[in-house]
């Protein structure tokens, strides 16, 4: 009895001490089973939702992309796109096709509120939205639409490359403004600082557009001419928008670069708008030459009925229906410089036509006075109109100017500068930026000047049709600043 007392004893204490030491020892044992895990000191609270990252700033230039607005081709020296905008199949109210269905203006207007503002009726509808949404906005968002990411059909990125789609984004969202504050519904500008639109435009403008802004016909055609006034009165928005980033493929400046603040084109819009749209004795001078290309018009078919009378010319076709073919560029028919040579006709010239009253002209023009002489059915009366101004008021005695051995009594340096600041823009710096001839018989500035003087004084004076060369005497250029320029044209290769 006693030995198995003592043996309970015994692990009575064994089972005491093994107790004791687990909760020395901090055991399992001791740990309540709802107490959590220790944390792992490797172990970090977890973070907020982390801002999206900043959108990049984007660098360019705005004035290109005002450029790039409207016939984004011409800056970047790319080939006019063919077929039409992917988006163009999903209106159908304006039936414009190819280049002119990609231009951005297109479908959101010059003054960027699409069918919203100007665009919202008219033969430029198309229901499309406006960009003056994006003004003030994150070009990037801009951009984002530009290259497809609302629309995938609104994707420029195959026809731009990045640096002109940014361009575009920065003209959109910085330098877009309301041009209604500028010209109402009534496209009637609303500044009444005509001074100081004055100021600006003759101390600008003016050495292309000429003072009263008639040196260059934006339309091409003396029938519908649309010069400075034209255009501001017309489409006030456009004017804005060209004056303030110019005119794409030209040398035309940009308002903005100017420093000009839109207060002042503004100014410009308001004076422009008071300036003449025609000048018919410079119009008249034009249709001296090829009338039908000065007029948009086809050209006659046939010989004139007055060219069988003669058989010393033996042009035929259109040619025969120029007036210059019959009475020269000098205006003296057989008395001038074509008395002889393949041009010869026998026709007198129109030089004393200046003393002759103006129903008398018509006359002539309509079969009044010779029946074989009547261009009625080609021309009607506001043409014939301008044709009676010119020969009224547009020509002088160009043997005044003109030698027999055909060198012009001008002062080559003085041409040279009148040269310089305007025509070297089209015809280069050496007369040859265009080729009047063929590529086997090539004819440049110098070669016209020397070879036919009184041609190239009379297409100095009045421009030649149906393109955009600007007149001299619209420019405000004087017979004698006329003279001087033949002088140095002359001296060109």
């Amino acid at each position: 009895m006693h030995s198995k007392k003592r043996t309970a004893i015994v692990f009575m204490l064994v089972g005491v001490i093994l107790v004791l030491m687990a909760a020395c020892t901090g055991g399992e044992a001791d740990t309540p089973p709802d107490d959590p895990a220790p944390a792992d000191p490797g172990d970090t609270p977890p973070d907020e939702p982390a801002d999206p990252p900043a959108a990049p700033e984007l660098f360019g230039d705005a004035i290109r992309g005002g450029l790039l607005y409207d016939k984004w081709w011409v800056p970047t020296g790319q080939d006019k796109p063919e077929a039409d905008h992917p988006l163009w199949a999903t209106q159908d109210t304006n039936t414009r096709s190819g280049a002119d269905t990609w231009r951005c203006k297109e479908c959101h207007g010059w003054d960027y509120q699409g069918a919203d503002g100007a665009y919202g009726s008219g033969s430029h509808f198309t229901g499309f939205v406006g960009v003056y949404s994006f003004s003030m906005g994150d070009p990037n968002e801009a951009l984002a639409a530009l290259q497809g990411a609302t629309n995938p059909d609104h994707d420029f990125s195959s026809v731009m490359d990045e640096q002109a789609l940014i361009d575009l984004a920065l003209f959109i969202t910085n330098e877009t403004v309301d041009y209604l504050q500028a010209a109402g519904a009534d496209k009637v500008a609303l500044s009444s600082d005509l001074a100081g639109g004055e100021a600006l435009f003759q101390d600008t403008c003016a050495e292309c557009h000429g003072p009263s802004g008639l040196a260059i016909n934006f339309s091409g055609e003396v029938t519908d001419p649309e010069y400075v006034s034209g255009l501001a009165a017309g489409n006030p928005w456009e004017f804005l928008h060209k004056v303030r980033f110019g005119h794409p493929g030209s040398e035309m400046p940009s308002a903005i670069d100017a420093g000009w603040s839109f207060e002042e084109q503004a100014a410009v819009l308001a004076y422009s708008q008071s300036l003449p749209n025609s000048n018919p004795v410079t119009e008249g001078g034009l249709l001296y030459d090829k009338w039908w290309k000065a007029m948009g018009a086809d050209e006659p078919e046939g010989d004139n009925p007055l060219w069988a009378t003669q058989s010393t010319n033996e042009r035929s076709g259109a040619d025969t229906w120029r007036c210059k073919e019959c009475h020269g560029w000098d205006y003296q028919g057989a008395d001038g410089a074509y008395a002889t040579g393949s041009h010869f006709t026998g026709f007198t010239g129109v030089f004393g036509a200046a003393g002759m009253t103006s129903d008398e002209l018509v006359a002539w023009l309509n079969g009044g006075a010779n029946a074989d002489h009547d261009f009625s059915a080609y021309m009607d009366q506001s043409v014939m109109d301008m044709i009676v101004a010119w020969l009224q008021g547009g020509m002088v005695d160009m043997s005044m100017y003109i030698n027999e051995d055909k060198s012009a009594n001008g002062d080559a340096e003085k041409g040279k500068a009148l040269y310089e600041g305007t025509c070297a823009r089209c015809h280069g710096d050496d007369g040859q930026g265009i080729n009047f001839g063929s590529d086997d018989d090539p004819e440049y500035m110098g070669g016209l000047a020397n070879g036919n003087p009184w041609e190239t004084l009379h297409k100095a004076a009045n421009g030649q049709p149906g393109t955009g060369m600007p007149s001299g005497i619209n420019l405000g250029w004087s017979w004698q600043d006329l003279v001087d320029l033949l002088a140095y044209l002359q001296t060109l290769p």
